[in-house]
């Protein structure tokens, strides 16, 4: 397998990145009053097999609910695979909770403080090889703000 081929993973196109956040960015300080910033890391490289860990973090704090059923706060956050040529695939939503017909391989998490989060892919596969993102939801003066 080349050097080529073997750079799977994430984060490959940050300048559509960087657009669609400096979009809602500009869209959600004339809605809301408040900047949304979402923070994600450059492309990693790796081989098959590895673990790899993509950090995500937003300000402000991310929405959550609570209820009876739950152990503590359940955050609203998403994370999604983007193959070239295909449409965003939901993998991962409520921080933790893995989306129908998504392989164990991928889990999500968070610090439980509502910024910080993750999404961890082990055993890497040439078939991960995608541009990743996390979505956030916020309510912020009443407004309800989704980032990309």
């Amino acid at each position: 397998m080349t050097t080529e081929a073997t750079e799977i993973l994430l984060i490959k196109n940050m300048t559509l990145i960087s657009v669609l956040i400096w979009t809602l960015l500009c869209f959600t300080q004339e809605s809301v009053g408040q900047n949304v910033v979402v923070t994600q890391p450059t492309a990693k490289s790796l081989q098959p097999g590895q673990t790899v860990t993509i950090d995500c973090k937003t300000s402000p704090k991310v929405a959550h609910f609570t209820g009876s059923q739950y152990s503590g706060p359940q955050y609203f956050f998403s994370w999604y695979q983007q193959k070239p040529g295909e449409a965003p695939n939901l993998l991962v939503y409520k921080t933790s909770e893995r989306q129908s017909g998504i392989s164990s391989r991928f889990s999500g998490s968070g610090a439980g403080n509502g910024i910080d989060f993750n999404l961890t892919i082990s055993g890497v596969q040439a078939e991960d090889a995608a541009v990743y993102y996390c979505q956030s939801y916020h309510y912020i003066n009443s407004k309800a703000v989704l980032t990309q």
